[in-house]
């Protein structure tokens, strides 16, 4: 029978206690996306900044000539690889300050130094704004890895809606022949614009709803949402080959909606000869490791990253 993780579930009631209910209405970005920069921006602002990493803000033009702005974090010690990190919040919401803890610690504990993407958000910035700011990022940070963090492979990470856009970008520097690319890491993705339901027995645990991932992939796809004209640069489970893509690390909780579409991803990348490391964590909901991040579970989470990020 499936139950959720004491620690995760005592993190969970206390900042469900605090924090405004999410609207059951799908369509309603605007009082979601100021939930979730709260809820994000509240944690950020929580935590302490390490100032053993040295931190430039920068723009860059995207693919368009939008200015993006980036975020380098870089450890005192020559790293061994750039991550282009691409923040969550479900297409709609997010921000690379909401998640400068987050880089901040993946830079001091792996080693690595991290690229931050301030990508464009829908519904003012529909598809393809997201995924070529990112793929933008990727680029530049190729060019100007030999300069800012010489010697550095090129990694490509990113959480929830990152993780979709990351496992997206993957794609479309594939096809593009941007790279090489050393790893993709994507931590509970979402990956699929199909998903508009799930197992009964899960409803009950779920941090990002049914109506919520909705609301997120109909902003970001427009009119597109629905149809069978998704493009895998928008919606990578829509891909019909995965060959050839970098190393992929996959982690999710099996108490969240993206469980079934992530183990589906992994299995087509092993089908397709794309080495995979994929873990399932029972008891974890999505977002579980930002929520209660002194958990014994996501500090299990963060350490497995930290290894697959030190040994890139």
């Amino acid at each position: 029978m499936l139950s959720i993780d004491s620690e995760l579930l005592e993190a969970a009631s206390a900042i469900a206690a605090a924090a405004p209910p999410t609207p059951p209405v799908v369509d309603d970005w605007k009082t979601r996306r100021a939930n979730i920069d709260a809820l994000y921006g509240g944690l950020a602002a929580a935590s302490t900044p390490d100032n053993r990493i040295e931190v430039v803000d920068f723009t860059m033009p995207s693919l368009d000539g939008s200015a993006i702005p980036l975020r380098l974090y870089k450890p005192k010690n020559l790293p061994n690889a750039l991550v282009v990190y691409i923040h969550g919040g479900g297409l709609i919401a997010g921000n690379i300050d909401g998640y400068d803890h987050v880089c901040r610690r993946y830079a001091l504990e792996a080693g690595v130094a991290m690229l931050a993407v301030d990508y464009r958000l829908a519904p003012e910035s529909p598809y393809p704004r997201a995924v070529e700011d990112s793929v933008a990022a990727v680029q530049w940070a190729i060019e100007h890895a030999a300069e800012r963090v010489p010697g550095a492979r090129v990694a490509l990470m990113g959480d929830s809606a990152g993780g979709g856009l990351a496992a997206a970008t993957a794609i479309v520097c594939r096809d593009r022949r941007i790279g090489p690319l050393a790893a993709q890491i994507l931590v509970y993705p979402m990956l699929d614009d199909r998903t508009a339901a799930t197992d009964p027995a899960v409803e009950p645990f779920l941090a990002w709803s049914v109506a919520d991932n909705i609301t997120g992939w109909r902003a970001y796809l427009g009119d597109k949402y629905g149809t069978g004209n998704v493009p895998a640069s928008a919606s990578a489970a829509r891909s019909g080959s995965l060959h050839d893509l970098p190393t992929a690390y996959l982690e999710v909780g099996q108490l969240d909606l993206f469980c079934t579409e992530t183990v589906a991803y992994a299995t087509r990348l092993m089908e397709h000869g794309v080495a995979v490391h994929l873990c399932v964590r029972p008891g974890a909901f999505h977002g579980f490791d930002q929520l209660a991040p002194a958990s014994r579970i996501a500090q299990s989470a963060f350490a497995d990253r930290v290894a697959f990020l030190r040994a890139l």
